[in-house]
């Protein structure tokens, strides 16, 4: 194997690939990276046995065609320490060298035929969905999992197909987050009772890959998800478990009243009353009034905040208990001048906000008034 390589295109897909890679493991091959080169292109390929990747690389000069593995630490060094907008790799026997305008660094090299097989997307029965809102999918919906909790099925974000739409679900218990978009069937679907949940980690690796442009395509098959755009192919052990009944969630309060507020000025007043809080005492004190939100928080050790905020609002007086992190979650992958609703209802119930656009929605439940 001989070639050129852009050197910072590389190191980008390189460290996508090195994402999905293990720190730890007894499977030595695992620790590198598999780079296939060919004159047309190349791949990247990595696995932890869980969640296999294939990332497409351009820009290759490639004279010697050919397939290496390379360590991911030591490789990525190399990388990301050069000055050079190319370098040259050449592979044999004895190893990986990599000359730059003024460096030369040789690298030993395992054995490729110990890497494990990663399969390409073969399938004539998938879900096409555009890739930005795939990527806001995932955005929306993957900070609230739980990889930590005992309930296995909270580690990931939950799938639904259908014809023309995708839904995207994450919860870790404490609060809900839920976001749809457009999305096209392509072939007759299989049914099927198995839920689709993908575990966090294969999600925050096809939101970093995918880009804004195109389609990506999307197949579950028994326990695996495969997915195909046109820079990535991941497959991905599906997590095993039963997802919660995430529509019981949603109250039902037709007349509850509803509070529009810009993202980012709600995000600001959030942030200075948060400043008080702590660790044992993280509540934030949301209570509406005609004209007015105040955000009240206090903690013995640390000191008080009291937050205004001008509203439009005209109803009764309405009191909640919130952790301000959860809050903040909804609104921080929001555009600050997206108007958001929180929806309050009198009495003990979660709170529960949406987009303007209706698309993004989210439900948290309140903290005992005195935490």
């Amino acid at each position: 194997m001989k070639l050129k390589l852009p050197r910072s295109e590389f190191a980008n897909a390189f460290a996508i690939a090195a994402q999905v890679a293990p720190v730890r493991s007894p499977k030595p091959i695992l620790q590198n990276v598999k780079f296939i080169a060919r004159v047309d292109g190349g791949e990247l390929l990595a696995t932890d046995l869980e969640v296999g990747v294939r990332i497409r690389v351009s820009g290759l000069t490639v004279d010697q065609p050919g397939e290496t593995v390379l360590p991911i630490a030591r490789f990525r060094n190399v990388l990301a320490d050069s000055h050079d907008d190319e370098l040259e790799l050449s592979v044999t026997d004895s190893g990986a060298l990599v000359k730059g305008k003024s460096s030369r660094i040789k690298l030993a090299t395992e054995s490729v035929a110990e890497f494990p097989s990663i399969a390409d997307f073969a399938e004539s029965r998938y879900h096409q969905v555009p890739c930005r809102v795939m990527r806001e999918l995932i955005r929306r919906t993957v900070y609230a999992t739980d990889n930590e909790s005992s309930r296995y099925a909270l580690g990931g974000v939950l799938l639904e197909l259908t014809a023309e739409k995708v839904t995207a679900v994450g919860t870790d218990g404490r609060r809900l987050a839920k976001m749809e978009g457009p999305a096209s069937a392509v072939g007759e679907q299989p049914a099927s009772d198995q839920p689709t949940i993908v575990p966090t980690r294969a999600l925050q690796v096809i939101e970093r890959a995918i880009g804004d442009e195109g389609d990506i395509k999307l197949a579950a098959r028994g326990n695996d998800l495969v997915v195909c755009s046109e820079k990535i192919t991941l497959i991905t052990r599906l997590v095993e478990g039963r997802f919660p009944r995430w529509r019981d969630v949603f109250p039902h309060r037709p007349s509850a009243p509803r509070i529009e507020l810009p993202a980012g000025a709600l995000a600001d007043s959030v942030k200075q009353a948060a400043i008080v809080t702590s660790d044992e005492s993280r509540g934030v004190s949301f209570r509406f009034t005609e004209g007015k939100l105040s955000l009240q928080a206090s903690t013995a050790q640390v000191g008080e905040a009291d937050v205004e905020q001008v509203i439009s609002y005209s109803g009764p007086e309405l009191k909640i208990s919130l952790d301000p992190r959860y809050v903040l979650d909804f609104l921080k992958v929001l555009p600050v001048e997206q108007i958001v609703t929180f929806e309050l209802a009198e009495g003990v119930g979660p709170a529960v906000l949406f987009s303007d656009d209706g698309r993004y929605s989210y439900v948290v439940m309140p903290l005992n008034r005195d935490r």
